[in-house]
């Protein structure tokens, strides 16, 4: 059996990021990452691809180039994690023994917990930027008025301000157009507000407001009939003092029993359901209550594991309380190589702490994006010097010269090699 001081598990965003920083800190430490893709994807700008302004083509290059010098790539699937025996089963059955594991695999998409939803994605009336935004980009080409939905569902999601992106753009594309006056364009979502940090919801309630886009809050999306077109909610809000549900005229809702809604679409689209991998979910390194239940358990700060201390994790993986997005991994990877690298000294762990950083680069137009920077309890995080020359809870047109240009240069070009 082999055995390596550690083992990185998942080569996305943050596995490539923590070897980089790692060999950068210690070019001699042996690392092995497991990982079987073949192409490594810049997801961020699937979102201007589903709306027709983004190759899709220049959002992949290859995973070898982006593999450190000096680590092995191990292309396989996990099979499972083993942390009492300190080693990674694979695809092949054959097992890695390590020191310190890094587990970060990222978040796998379970269109099989919304019923209907396979089926309906073959119609061209479904779609997901999550899953072919391509797709996305065909169908709103096609789309010539009607109801429009975009949902969510109630499990966390990566990138949770995606769903509002496209709809948004849609919503200008629909007016470009012609077809956006015999159009209703609805948001239907399992939250009860548009965005959970005060500073950046006020802009994004205004925008929706313009925009007249009808919003619905406590709809969990819990069922689609592709063939008569209708999406199934649950209508999640509790309490005796709440108002009564009615029906929505003007969008054609009618209800089903107690709180169930049921809503006819002309175009769909969606965030599926989403988890951990599997061989999180089944292993001892998983959580067993909220916010990390099924998810990768570990000290939101230190992002040690809470009972495998030769353990770390980060990453859309990871159950910490805040959104699963590549600039939370950007303030993370940081903190689990330097406790990594103290744990290996001495036990110990290092001054570094997680703070909850995460952003949403919110675009809002084409031509206009709201940069939303946040940390824990939701409280706005936002960078002290870019605040001082732009009002990011403004839409502005030089934060999307920054989502379409600067973000992928320096992903590519800086946070993959470990130099930010």
């Amino acid at each position: 059996m082999k055995n390596y001081p550690v083992i990185i598990v998942g080569g996305g965003t943050a596995g490539i990021m923590v070897a980089a920083q790692l060999k950068r800190a210690q070019p001699d430490l042996s690392i092995a990452l497991i990982d079987k893709a073949e192409k490594h994807w810049y997801q961020p700008a699937w979102t201007l691809v589903g709306a027709g302004t983004f190759d899709m083509q220049k959002t992949w290059k290859p995973q070898a180039d982006f593999i450190p010098q000096g680590v092995d790539w191990i292309k396989q699937y996990v099979e499972s994690l083993d942390p009492d025996q300190n080693q990674v089963v694979l695809e092949d059955g054959s097992r890695l023994e390590y020191e310190q594991l890094v587990v970060c695999p990222g978040i796998q998409l379970r269109p099989d917990l919304l019923p209907g939803l396979e089926e309906g994605l073959a119609t061209g009336k479904v779609v997901s930027n999550y899953m072919d935004p391509e797709a996305t980009w065909k169908a709103l080409q096609s789309f010539k008025g009607g109801q429009a939905v975009f949902t969510q569902p109630a499990t966390p999601i990566k990138c949770g301000g995606a769903p509002q992106k496209i709809l948004y753009l849609a919503d200008s594309y629909f007016r470009k157009s012609g077809v956006r006056d015999n159009t209703n364009v609805v948001f239907a979502t399992p939250g009860s507000v548009i965005f959970g940090v005060k500073e950046f919801a006020k802009t994004l309630n205004e925008v929706i407001r313009k925009k007249d886009i009808t919003l619905k809050y406590y709809y969990e999306p819990v069922r689609i009939d592709p063939k008569k077109q209708e999406i199934h909610f649950r209508y999640t809000k509790a309490g005796e003092n709440d108002c009564v549900l009615t029906e929505d005229q003007k969008l054609r809702e009618r209800i089903e029993g107690e709180a169930a809604i049921v809503m006819p679409y002309d175009l769909l689209h969606l965030a599926p359901p989403q988890s951990a991998p599997e061989f999180i979910r089944n292993s001892p390194l998983a959580g067993t209550e909220a916010p990390a239940k099924g998810w990768l358990e570990v000290d939101i700060h230190s992002l040690q594991h809470k009972r495998f201390p030769n353990v770390f994790g980060l990453g859309d993986a990871a159950g910490l309380p805040t959104a699963k997005t590549g600039a939370a991994i950007r303030k993370q990877a940081p903190v689990v190589v330097a406790n990594l690298l103290a744990y290996r000294k001495n036990k110990g762990l290092s001054s570094k702490t997680y703070q909850g950083y995460s952003s949403c680069p919110l675009v809002t137009d084409y031509g206009k994006m709201v940069l939303a920077e946040f940390k824990y309890n939701n409280v706005r995080d936002s960078d002290p010097l870019l605040s001082k020359l732009v009002d990011t809870t403004k839409e502005k047109y030089s934060m999307w010269l920054l989502k379409k240009y600067a973000l992928p240069w320096l992903y590519w070009n800086k946070m993959l090699k470990g130099k930010m």
